[in-house]
């Protein structure tokens, strides 16, 4: 007779052959909307992508509340990561193809540290280095969940965290991770440029990675590729003061972070407030470099934009005023008003904003900054301490700023700082 489970009849197994398992496919193919096809590398990368700390960054916007300006600015963490390593499969032919020795085992190095050099990120990008979690960048704990990650895969990581933190003997290396002209900056400009739709970050990260070459152990773009890098650096300043720090989302994450400090100086009162396990452990405890051990980095690789949002969505109706009425107005985009000029705000400018809050709402002193409050933003296109060498045809490299006869590219190495004054419209 066939064995029966709530009525189903189960199959009949041959134990001499038992079912087998089927091993899932590693060398996958993805479809991306800005380079098409993507393909993963090799298992190990594949392995890593699967892993639950990687997997968190489909939750973490790559560009915060910019979407309350430019709507179609929801991508990823994660999008930008898996287009990160595209272009850097490209940087890596391409120096190939020009006699640049890389091993296998660098090659592949690169890879998984342009892969993970953003998996430190929080919930909302930077929010959380401003208001919870303290002393420690998203680069610290992105050099943590390295760390944790080549004790799951037994060492396999090593030399990319020595290139991360460069460490290796080989510069370049380095350089491709983190420069002026690095493969994270050719994919966010672009990215970003598609998804908000802003044109003037559309650079030609293709052509940039095809002039791409080594002369003493340097990272340079040939001679031919000087109108490309003129392009990206212009490109990287319009796309700094037309979505990075666009006034409303430069408001709305200053309104985030005020958020999660109240949040946390009613924690720190004991008021008990509504948040996930990972979010309150954050708003509970103090977080800083120092303490930040192996349970804190399992707690922050459960906390995502989800938690951040649920949260904010729940303290609208908390009994403190100056937490439910901020959260009201972010959930409902009714944000402060923000001036932006060249000169510092005066301090009785800002004063009389104060007191006029102070007679207009029900707050009290101290809860009135939650609301008035002044700051800087700074752009500077080029940084010359950290040059982008030109090579030209006889072999030798001067710095971009010389190179170019664009007069107004020497101009982009100087830093412009605007001031910025919000308060209640």
């Amino acid at each position: 007779m066939p064995k029966k489970i709530n009525g189903c009849i189960l199959p009949k197994i041959d134990k001499k052959f038992p079912l087998k398992t089927k091993k899932p496919n590693k060398l996958k193919i993805l479809n991306d909307p800005i380079y098409g096809f993507i393909q993963i590398p090799n298992t190990l990368i594949y392995d890593l992508i699967e892993h639950p700390y990687f997997q968190r960054l489909r939750r973490i916007t790559q560009m915060g509340f910019t979407n309350l300006v430019y709507p179609g600015a929801n991508h990823t963490r994660f999008h930008h990561a898996i287009g990160c390593i595209h272009l850097m499969q490209k940087a890596v032919r391409v120096l190939k193809f020009k006699q640049v020795d890389i091993s296998k085992e660098e090659e592949n190095a690169l890879y998984i540290a342009i892969l993970l050099h953003d998996i430190g990120h929080g919930a909302f990008s930077h929010a959380l280095e401003h208001s919870i979690v303290n002393g420690i960048s998203h680069e610290g704990i992105s050099l943590k969940f390295m760390r944790k990650l080549n004790k799951e895969f037994e060492g396999k990581l090593t030399l990319a965290i020595k290139i991360f933190e460069g460490n290796y003997t080989r510069k370049f290396l380095y350089q491709l991770i983190s420069s002026q002209l690095d493969i994270d900056r050719l994919d966010y400009l672009k990215r970003d440029s598609f998804y908000t739709g802003v044109t003037e970050g559309n650079i030609s990260s293709d052509r940039l990675i095809a002039m791409m070459n080594v002369k003493n152990d340097e990272l340079v773009i040939e001679e031919k590729g000087i109108y490309s890098v003129e392009k990206f650096l212009i490109a990287r300043r319009l796309m700094y003061w037309q979505v990075y720090l666009h006034k409303t989302g430069l408001v709305a994450e200053n309104m985030l972070v005020n958020v999660l400090k109240r949040a946390k100086e009613l924690a720190e009162k004991g008021e008990d407030l509504f948040a996930s396990a990972a979010l309150k452990y954050f708003l509970y405890n103090q977080i800083t470099e120092v303490n930040f051990n192996d349970k804190t980095l399992e707690m922050f690789s459960k906390l995502d934009d989800y938690d951040v949002l649920s949260a904010i969505k729940q303290w609208v109706h908390h009994e403190d005023k100056v937490l439910s009425l901020l959260s009201q107005m972010i959930i409902d985009r009714k944000l402060l008003r923000i001036e932006i000029q060249q000169e510092k705000f005066n301090e009785l400018y800002l004063n009389k904003k104060q007191a006029e809050v102070y007679k207009n709402f029900p707050l009290s002193e101290s809860e009135v900054c939650f609301f008035v409050f002044s700051n800087s933003i700074k752009n500077q296109a080029y940084h010359q301490e950290k040059p982008i060498y030109i090579l030209n045809k006889k072999g030798n490299l001067r710095d971009i700023a010389e190179a170019s006869d664009q007069l107004n590219l020497q101009a982009l190495t100087n830093p412009v700082i605007k001031h910025f004054i919000c308060y209640p419209k």
